[in-house]
C-alpha cells in the first residue's frame, strides 16, 4: 500500500467510473433518444456500449458509436441523447461507489477537492445536486464548458485555484494521459472502466482506500 500522506494539497477527481457509475441509466436514456430518430430505430444501446466510451469527450463518443451516420444525423443523435441523458439521469440517478460521501468528508478536511470530467455541460451539476455533494467540492470543469480536452481543464483548475501539489484520480488510460500532459501525478481507480498498467503513483481497488493512502 502506497503512503502518500502530506504529498498533495489538493485532489482532482474524474467523475464516471471514479465517483459513480451511471452507465445503466445513460444506456436507458440514450435508447429513448435513439427511438426519436427514424434512422436509428433498430439501434440497441447497451450498458456495455456506454462503458466502452466512458471517459471520451462528448463529441468523440458519438463519432465512435455511430461512424456510419451523416454529420447532420450524428449531430441530431448527440443532441437527442444529451437532452434525454440529463432528463432521465435527473430522475433515476447513477450508482455511487461505496462509502463515497464518508470518504469525501474525510478527504475534505485535509485537501481541496475538485472534479474534472469529459462530460457535457450540466452533468457534473446534476451529480452534485442529486447526491447533495456540493459541500465537498470547491469547483469543477468539464468538456462541455469550453470544448477543451481534459488536460487543459485540469490545468485550468490548477491555475485558477493556485494549487501547488495536486493529484488526479481517474479510471482510464485517457485520464492518465490527461494528467501526464497537465503535469499532475495520477492515482488509478481500478474498480472503474479502464486499465492503467504503469505510471500511476498509486492504485486503489475501492474508493474508501483513499483514506489509507492519503
Amino acid at each position: 500500500m502506497e503512503n502518500l500522506h502530506g504529498k498533495f494539497d489538493s485532489i482532482i477527481f474524474d467523475l464516471d467510473g471514479t465517483l459513480w457509475d451511471s452507465t445503466e441509466t445513460i444506456s436507458q436514456a440514450w435508447q429513448v433518444a435513439l427511438s426519436q430518430a427514424d434512422y436509428m430505430k433498430n439501434e440497441v444501446m447497451t450498458r456495455e456500449r456506454v462503458r466502452s466510451i466512458t471517459g471520451m469527450t462528448y463529441d468523440k463518443i458519438f463519432e465512435k458509436l455511430f461512424p456510419h451516420l451523416e454529420t447532420h444525423q450524428r449531430a441530431e443523435v448527440q443532441r437527442l441523447c444529451s437532452i434525454a441523458e440529463l432528463d432521465i439521469l435527473g430522475k433515476q440517478g447513477g450508482k455511487l461507489y461505496p462509502k463515497l460521501s464518508d470518504t469525501l468528508n474525510y478527504l475534505g478536511q485535509k485537501y481541496k477537492l475538485y472534479i474534472v470530467s469529459n462530460c457535457q455541460n450540466g452533468y457534473i451539476e446534476l451529480f452534485l445536486d442529486l447526491n447533495n455533494m456540493h459541500q465537498h467540492f470547491l469547483a469543477h470543469q468539464c468538456y462541455g464548458t469550453k470544448g477543451n480536452p481534459k488536460a487543459d481543464n485540469i490545468r485550468d483548475i490548477v491555475n485558477d485555484h493556485q494549487l501547488k501539489a495536486p493529484v488526479y484520480i481517474g479510471d482510464t488510460m485517457g485520464d492518465y494521459n490527461a494528467a501526464q500532459e497537465a503535469g499532475v501525478p495520477f492515482i488509478f481507480a481500478s474498480y472503474g472502466f479502464g486499465v492503467v498498467e504503469e505510471g500511476q503513483v498509486a492504485t486503489i481497488n475501492f474508493f474508501e482506500e483513499l483514506k489509507e493512502i492519503l
